[in-house]
């Protein structure tokens, strides 16, 4: 019983600081390692500097919400599968419900007779932040000749290319093309593993299970949650990945939004602390617009567990063999090669927005004023997203 107690309080205290993470982590993957080492290494010492960029290092290999999976698998470490699902609602539920109730915000200006006019500064803005986004993975991903041409190779196949296909294609050729051109030996070096194989048949169960079930039964839920759940396996990288991919199939293809409506929900996004993959509820409940009420809140909840469910089952899967697993050269070369594609889909999805929001003057303004203010880090991102709602309201 005792031991029980000791437990319970050990969860309770580490939840806490959960969510101290969740309250203060903006800015996408790169900022949130930040807050992970100051509250979880440093103050709270629940792991080492070098198991983190460890754990950092294996939650890039794998698709889905980067960030996200990096302190699941904290949470794994500390308290095993329990402990790990409590700590992924307690970092991304908060910003969920606020992002679902943000679904809701065309229909309030309707209902108080607002001009929609006062979000009309939020979409050039979120396209400065996917300019400063595709700016910083660029410098990063590219390291030689090889990442170069895969990261133009990416922007210009998913340019002329706007179907849902192409993004998994692109990006596995990337890591098949960054093995090939490896000069590294034995790159398939043999490991011995003994992974829970319940989580991986899950996964497939509900990846096949819900294709299959989108394309016999015509439910908009149904279809929402197959959107979601294939965009949370097929993206690497984080939220600001993810973007080209829910543009093209949730604007383009379906039209379940407008242009403007899905720029709104990720400018406003940049805004909240948490997760950026919490953009899902906004789009699920935007795309469930025009129903009930609670077809909506569906909607939202459809794309918010949707999109986090794939890479919650894959470190389930994968952080118990994770000491073994990362011996294997070839995952760690393939990852150069997939992060590079993902860095030319980041690049042509700020084009491709850019174009779609038109280059009125105050348009191109506000997005360079958000990028000059982004790269000189002088002013934080909710002060920019606060600042550029007050301006639609008096401009």
């Amino acid at each position: 019983m005792k031991k029980e107690n000791k437990n319970r309080i050990m969860w309770l205290k580490f939840l806490k600081d959960v969510l101290v993470c969740s309250l203060g982590a903006y800015g996408g993957p790169e900022a949130h390692y930040s807050v992970f080492t100051d509250q979880m290494v440093v103050k709270k010492e629940y792991l080492k500097e070098e198991e983190l960029v460890e754990l950092i290092a294996l939650c890039s290999i794998l698709p889905g919400p980067t960030s996200t999976q990096t302190i699941i698998s904290i949470g794994y470490k500390k308290g095993g599968p329990l402990l790990a699902l409590l700590t992924m609602l307690v970092w991304a539920l908060p910003v969920l419900i606020v992002m679902t109730i943000l679904s809701f915000i065309y229909n309030f200006l309707d209902n108080m007779n607002i001009s929609q006019d006062v979000l009309a500064y939020i979409g050039p803005m979120a396209v400065g932040f996917i300019i400063v986004a595709a700016f910083r993975i660029g410098k990063k991903v590219i390291i030689d000749k090889t990442t170069l041409l895969l990261l133009l190779f990416g922007g210009v196949m998913t340019f002329f290319v706007r179907q849902p296909w192409i993004f998994p294609v692109v990006l596995i050729f990337g890591g098949i093309a960054s093995i090939v051109s490896s000069k590294e030996k034995n790159l398939w070096n043999s490991v011995k593993l003994n992974p829970p194989w319940i989580y991986i048949v899950l996964f497939s169960i509900l990846a096949i299970g819900s294709i299959v079930l989108a394309h016999f039964w015509d439910n908009q839920i149904v279809q929402l949650f197959e959107s979601f759940y294939r965009y949370g396996y097929l993206v690497f990288g984080g939220g600001q990945v993810v973007v080209p991919v829910m543009h093209s199939d949730l604007v383009e293809i379906n039209q379940y939004m407008t242009n403007q409506e899905f720029l709104t929900g990720y400018g406003l996004v940049q805004g909240l602390p948490g997760p950026m993959f919490s953009f899902s509820a906004y789009a699920g409940g935007m795309a469930a617009n025009g129903g009930t009420v609670l077809f909506q809140i569906l909607g939202a909840i459809a794309g918010g567990v949707g999109i986090f469910l794939p890479g919650i089952l894959l470190i389930y899967f994968i952080y118990p063999i994770w000491e073994n697993l990362k011996k294997i050269k070839a995952i760690k070369i393939s990852l150069k090669g997939i992060n590079a594609v993902a860095g030319g889909l980041i690049a042509v999805a700020a084009i491709i927005l850019m174009i779609k929001s038109g280059f009125e003057i105050n348009n191109i303004l506000v997005t360079l004023l958000t990028v000059v203010l982004l790269l000189t880090k002088k002013i934080p991102a909710p002060v920019i997203v606060a600042v550029v709602l007050i301006a639609g309201f008096f401009i």
